[in-house]
């Protein structure tokens, strides 16, 4: 994949952004200064760009999915605020710079937190160029996934059970946590471009697969990565106590199960009519990055 295909979507996704959580004159708008901070503070942008792509895969035309697209973005940026709270991994740093609690303090970046959330469900209903009932599945999977069947579950079994932790627990933390917002990519795009029952399924097959592979990459560079390459405490996993992938298992077991994995998400995308040569080298490059 062309890096000017990432960054075009990149552009585009971190203006409407910017346009998003611009000031709007009032007391309160040291939120989404705050807010802003994280979101602006670097990031892949994977989410919204494997929800655009699919949508333009399934045959989705124009730009009309990016309001879901950032809004898909908004929620994962929360979770990272919150993530990196004290209650929660008690991390200092976020993308190379001061988490949000360090840089605003605890309390605003809790409101930040809950500030991107909400606003993510205004902006995904602001869609107004695709079909209601497409647009109202959008929302309803974007809550699923982010909710107490999805993201946040994962975070609740992260946080409570890691002493009952075995390796069939981890993956399904892993598929919670991690994997819920990449199946609302997929999904999401998939569903605002009309596709029929079965690709939608493809659709979540696949991002099943990348999620569990994406976190298993995590493990691996949180035990083996350095500061200046991913902008964040390395080993905070092993600091904190919690069981990993790497942890039971090893790291070169680890790998053959991220790289099993991916496949499985290459093979689920032959089910597509349209051109996926651009997923295909985006799940293939996430198998294999440093960062």
């Amino acid at each position: 994949m062309e890096e000017n295909f990432i960054e075009s979507y990149k552009v585009k996704i971190e203006n409407r952004l910017k346009m998003i959580l611009s000031p709007r004159g009032r007391m309160y708008d040291k939120v989404l200064e705050a807010g802003s901070y994280s979101v602006s503070n670097g990031g892949k942008r994977i989410r919204p760009i494997l929800l655009l792509e699919f949508y333009k895969i399934c045959g989705g035309e124009d730009d009309c999915a990016y309001n879901f697209a950032c809004a898909l973005e908004m929620i994962h940026t929360y979770s990272l605020i919150h993530d990196d709270l004290p209650s929660m991994d008690n991390d200092d740093f976020r993308r190379g710079k001061p988490s949000c609690h360090k840089a605003f303090g605890e309390g605003l970046a809790l409101l930040a937190g809950d500030g991107l959330l909400t606003e993510a469900f205004a902006t995904a209903s602001k869609t107004l160029s695709l079909p209601f009932d497409r647009v109202c599945k959008g929302i309803e999977i974007l809550a699923t996934c982010a909710g107490i069947d999805g993201m946040v579950g994962g975070q609740v079994i992260d946080t409570e059970y890691q002493e009952e932790t075995d390796i069939n627990n981890l993956l399904y933390m892993y598929e919670l946590k991690t994997g819920a917002l990449i199946r609302a990519a997929a999904t999401i795009g998939a569903t605002l471009a009309g596709a029929d029952e079965n690709l939608i399924a493809a659709a979540d097959k696949y991002a099943l697969s990348t999620g569990i592979a994406f976190q298993l990459i995590d493990d691996i560079l949180d035990a083996t990565g350095d500061f200046a390459t991913l902008g964040k405490p390395i080993g905070s996993d092993q600091k904190n106590g919690k069981k990993t992938a790497v942890a039971i298992l090893g790291i070169d077991k680890c790998r053959e199960m991220a790289k099993e994995y991916t496949n499985n998400a290459l093979a689920a995308l032959d089910e597509f009519p349209g051109d996926t040569e651009n997923i295909r080298n985006l799940t293939k490059m996430l198998l294999v990055r440093n960062y």
